[in-house]
């Protein structure tokens, strides 16, 4: 189902299953149980709000479907299409009352191709073919010359300086050969922007500021949704954002060498992509989580190495999968995991992060929060099933010394993990 918008009767089906489903977790704390088994209570609030957003935004969607389809009301569906000229044809077609075995018939063609054209919504059809079925459907076909002067000048502006760095960076890595040039960087990031649009916002602690036209952000971003496709390509990913029970194991492979690694495989068999692309130099960002079609994309450049950053970026950009699906994902979110933010959605997942690797009552009542003995804080860990370098990482924090326990926090030990990985 594309996201908030429903475009079939099985969707509409799936979605009405999903909303009864939702309906029945939310009426009690006993129905809700099985869901949240064995997430901390201020996590299962958290969580609580996000699948009443999930079942509220799915009404929404049903009855934007329902207006189209029964009454030709179509103005709340368009709204949700926004300028996608594919769910434009998509809209119309239910708004006119035409099942997709009414419209191929009209066009000529068997069934099954009209399924796969919407499948993909209509961007593997040719302009000739895309015309025909607007005109046909009473969709106006328009273009027109925006002040954005086109791919060549995706980075006319852009130092040569900061083009040396990318390519340098880009080469380095694998994004490219040694033959390609300013050229296939222009492609590389002007396709992606076509697609996902720009950044807007790149959170940085107490700051919260506009990085749109941050060339390193743009190139960044763009080689983790390259990846990231090649992911959904092979294996097909499915989302489920009603499937929580599986969050606690997660934490739990902290304790493992090769935990980083297992939770990567654990998060696609979830149908989140996990993909650790390496910061270009003077970027300084931490981690993203956005959409790509329907499909959850974490990207982390393990800009410090360290066992327990790993874990607190990976919970933080997860909890933007979670609990902000409905509400930023689509537009993304890029972040520094650094301060305390003051920016709503920050402050939520930094809590959820916090609280899903050590619960708030468990961490108020402990000893180890104001212990000097590493024995007293590795017992504690232990017996919460974490890696120890979780629990010195968070009181380094929250003492604000940084000087302490530096030997704990488990450096050099996860870079490597992904960099013989890939």
């Amino acid at each position: 189902m594309a996201i908030g918008m429903i475009l079939n009767e099985r969707e509409l089906k799936e979605a009405r299953a999903k909303i009864s489903a939702l309906n029945e977790a939310l009426s009690s704390e006993r129905a809700l149980e099985p869901m949240v088994a064995g997430l901390p209570p201020e996590v299962v609030l958290q969580v609580t709000h996000a699948l009443k957003a999930e079942r509220k935004e799915l009404t929404s969607s049903v009855e934007a479907y329902e207006q189209a389809k029964d009454d030709g009301n179509y103005k709340n569906m368009r709204q949700k299409a926004g300028g996608d000229p594919g769910l434009a044809l998509i809209v119309a077609r239910i708004a006119r009352g035409l099942t997709q075995r009414d419209l191929a018939w009209r066009l000529g063609l068997k069934e099954q191709q009209v399924q796969r054209y919407e499948a993909d919504r209509y961007s593997t059809i040719s302009l000739k073919n895309y015309t025909k079925i607007a005109l046909l459907l009473g969709v106006q076909l328009r273009a027109d010359i925006q002040e954005f002067g086109g791919l060549d000048q995706v980075i006319e502006n852009v130092s040569k300086q900061s083009i040396r760095k990318i390519l340098s960076h880009g080469r380095q890595h694998g994004w490219f050969s040694e033959e390609n040039d300013e050229q296939e960087l222009r492609k590389l990031i002007a396709e992606n922007r076509i697609d996902f649009g720009s950044p807007s916002l790149l959170r940085t602690g107490l700051n919260v500021k506009d990085y749109s036209e941050d060339i390193l952000l743009h190139a960044w971003r763009a080689r983790v949704s390259n990846r990231a496709q090649e992911i959904i390509d092979a294996s097909r990913p499915e989302f489920e954002p009603l499937e929580l029970t599986w969050l606690s194991d997660l934490v739990k492979l902290s304790v493992h060498e090769a935990g980083p690694l297992e939770a990567q495989n654990m998060l696609l068999q979830h149908g989140i992509i996990l993909v650790v692309e390496p910061q270009i130099p003077g970027l300084a960002i931490d981690g993203a989580a956005f959409l790509q079609g329907d499909v959850p994309v974490i990207g982390m450049t393990i800009r410090k190495d360290s066992i327990d950053n790993f874990w607190f970026t990976l919970l933080h950009e997860l909890a933007h999968v979670l609990l902000h699906y409905r509400m930023g994902l689509a537009v993304g979110f890029f972040d520094q995991i650094e301060a305390e933010s003051v920016d709503a959605m920050e402050a939520e997942a930094d809590a959820f992060a916090s609280s899903i690797l050590i619960p708030d009552e468990l961490w108020r009542r402990s000893s180890a929060r104001i212990a000097q003995s590493p024995t007293v804080i590795e017992k504690f860990a232990a017996e919460l099933g974490i890696h120890a370098s979780i629990v010195f990482g968070r009181i380094r924090k929250e003492r604000n010394d940084y000087s302490i326990f530096s030997q704990k926090i488990g450096g050099k030990k996860v870079r490597t993990l992904f960099v013989s990985s890939t």
